[in-house]
């Protein structure tokens, strides 16, 4: 038995395909790292770029939201619209200032003086009129008391001592050898000294052997 079909259901099909590849490409993406670390009481830069495929608009938005590590509710950080707007209330008033260049499709901002209750995760959207739709950056942010040396810094920590016991070596080799020349221009110095003064006496000893020997 044939099962009757809907004659519109394949075209239906292939406009909800063409719909969606048209939603995709008009979105705007956002960049951000993933996770980034900084010390208890300094700055950070929270990097943003995004994409659109259409012009920048006069009506671009920035919108920059953070939800605390204990899950409460999340909090507006900063806005951009035309201009930025910074926090008037809340944790970040008075510490967060805009970083970015709309021309250049960046949207940074900058943290000021980081706290331990500064840990969790920050996101960027951005909305480019007529692109609404697409990804929100999001980045997660851990406050250390202290940094954490990497493999890089202990290399280069190891080849630095390194360099520096070489330096060392050298001018010890160098300063041993000076003395060592010294010495033995002195002892040369000496020697001749000696061997002139045994010839000189060696000479009045003849001379005073001479009238004796008439």
């Amino acid at each position: 038995m044939r099962v009757p079909t809907w004659p519109g259901g394949t075209a239906a099909l292939a406009l909800g395909v063409q719909l969606r590849v048209l939603w995709l490409a008009a979105a705007v993406e956002v960049h951000t790292s993933k996770e980034v670390a900084a010390v208890n009481g300094t700055n950070l830069r929270l990097k943003c770029t995004f994409s659109s495929s259409s012009p920048i608009s006069q009506h671009l938005s920035v919108t920059w939201n953070f939800q605390p590590e204990d899950l409460s509710s999340p909090e507006p950080v900063f806005y951009y619209l035309k201009e930025p707007y910074r926090p008037s209330t809340g944790r970040f008033k008075e510490r967060v200032t805009w970083d970015g260049n709309i021309a250049r499709h960046d949207v940074s901002i900058f943290i000021w003086n980081l706290q331990p209750t500064d840990n969790g995760t920050f996101t960027c959207q951005v909305k480019n009129p007529p692109d609404f739709h697409g990804t929100i950056g999001e980045v997660r942010l851990r406050v250390v008391q202290k940094v954490h040396f990497s493999e890089i810094h202990f290399l280069a920590v190891a080849i630095g001592s390194a360099c520096a016991l070489m330096i060392i070596v050298v001018t010890v080799v160098i300063i041993c050898r000076h003395h060592r020349k010294k010495a033995q221009e002195k002892k040369i110095e000496v020697a001749d000294t000696e061997l002139r003064e045994k010839e000189n006496l060696k000479s009045t000893e003849e001379k005073e052997a001479s009238p004796l020997e008439d």
